[in-house]
């Protein structure tokens, strides 16, 4: 079996303090490697047009949320992992480039919305495809059976540790 970086890391700590080592370990370290060599890709991409990786989560966020590409400030936040302070420098920052819009509700003023703008949907789209094509280059040594198969696994421990998906709630429920 070859052998990749955590390997020598779990080695050493069977060594120095071996009631730490196990799988929950092995694999704690493998998904951090992981994340750290995507975010690596991410922020490439992102600063290469002039974006922070937050920066490039909103507007993400914002054009996965489909037509008219607007969500609740506090809905960005809650599904982005940012507090409200760190979300309001960001959108602060979003909205003097032009790429978002700031709106109150018409039917509700205590509600605000942030949008794309235009050039909002046309810089979320290059950014999107300049980061997913980067993660693709990554990954392609990979046999996509594999990143399947991982996938998958992944998918079925978030769920183990209650990171299940929000169900729609019928209005009739």
């Amino acid at each position: 079996m070859r052998r990749d970086r955590v390997d020598d890391v779990v080695d050493e700590w069977r060594v120095q303090l071996p009631d730490t080592v196990g799988p929950a370990m092995e694999l704690g370290k493998r998904i951090h490697r992981l994340a750290g060599r995507l975010q690596e890709v991410v922020r490439a991409e992102t600063a290469a047009v002039g974006l922070t990786p937050a920066e490039f989560d909103v507007l993400s966020a914002l054009r996965r949320a489909g037509a008219p590409y607007a969500l609740k400030p506090s809905d960005l936040a809650g599904s982005l992992l940012l507090t409200s302070g760190g979300i309001s420098n960001v959108l602060r920052r979003l909205q003097q480039d032009g790429v978002i819009e700031r709106a109150a509700d018409a039917a509700d003023a205590r509600v605000a919305w942030v949008r794309l703008t235009p050039k909002g949907v046309t810089v979320a789209e290059r950014v999107v495809r300049a980061v997913t094509k980067a993660q693709a280059r990554l990954f392609a040594p990979v046999p996509d059976e594999l990143l399947l198969t991982a996938a998958g696994h992944l998918r079925e421990l978030l769920v183990e540790l209650g990171d299940e998906a929000v169900e729609a709630v019928s209005e009739g429920a």
